[in-house]
């Protein structure tokens, strides 16, 4: 059944199958384990698209950075979309393996960003998110207008084009989801520090010290309790994000 028309009009029939393409891989990718009992198109894939999304998300704290007056970043030769530059090894080795990993933090000098402004750490630690949810922003774009086949060959060594779209959407919505958690050492730390009172700022120092044990619980233990907090919040923004530009 074709769902554009002769002047790549969008109609809903596109719409639809769209947006159950990526309500299945918002199911799959929010239940771990990330990586296991995958074709390897999919493998593929998420690996291309992991690497992409943690360059971008770090070259993005190191550009607003350096916009605010601190060049430890470029000094640190972190101002770069080069990804070597921004891959962790064992992160990296961790995200082939078992399917997920992490990227070298973008050092900061705190004190010289706020002497320029004292949201600047807000916006730094904000700047990395944010460039996820563009990545997913400019690549649902094509589909939807119509400009992407919603037809993807089974069994294929290379992922089609709507695979790695619907791929692509689905895992820079779950870092931007998942960075933006109050949680230290992630990025939604450093952003609610800036909007709540100063008094209350003494809660996150006295956790700090136990925000990876946390966040290890967060995202492997709760969820085979039946607590998916990640899940639960990537489906709301999910919503949100499909009826906007899936309409």
């Amino acid at each position: 059944m074709d769902v554009v028309s002769e002047a790549g009009q969008y109609l809903p029939e596109q719409s639809q199958g769209a947006r159950k393409k990526l309500y299945s891989t918002l199911r799959v990718i929010i239940r771990p384990p990330f990586m296991l009992n995958l074709d390897a198109a999919t493998i593929l894939s998420r690996i291309i698209i992991l690497v992409i999304a943690f360059t971008v998300h770090e070259f993005a704290h190191a550009f607003v950075a350096n916009a605010f007056g601190d060049d430890t970043p470029r000094l640190n030769g972190r101002l770069t979309l080069n990804p070597i530059s921004h891959l962790d090894p064992m992160g990296s080795l961790l995200l082939v393996v078992a399917g997920f990993g992490w990227a070298k933090p973008v050092p900061i000098n705190p004190y010289a960003l706020k002497q320029r402004s004292r949201s600047a750490v807000m916006w730094v630690s904000l700047a990395g998110p944010l460039s996820n949810l563009v990545m997913a922003i400019v690549a649902i774009l094509p589909v939807r207008f119509g400009l992407v086949s919603l037809y993807s060959a089974p069994g294929g060594i290379l992922p089609s084009p709507i695979e790695f779209i619907v791929e692509f959407v689905s895992i820079n919505l779950l870092l931007f989801v998942f960075n933006l958690l109050p949680i230290s050492p992630l990025d939604g730390e450093k952003v609610i520090e800036f909007f709540i009172p100063a008094s209350a700022t003494a809660f996150f120092d006295r956790i700090r010290p136990y925000g990876p044990m946390i966040l290890l619980v967060v995202v492997f233990v709760l969820p085979y309790l039946g607590i998916n907090v990640i899940g639960e919040m990537l489906q709301f923004i999910a919503r949100i994000f499909f009826s906007v530009f899936l309409g």
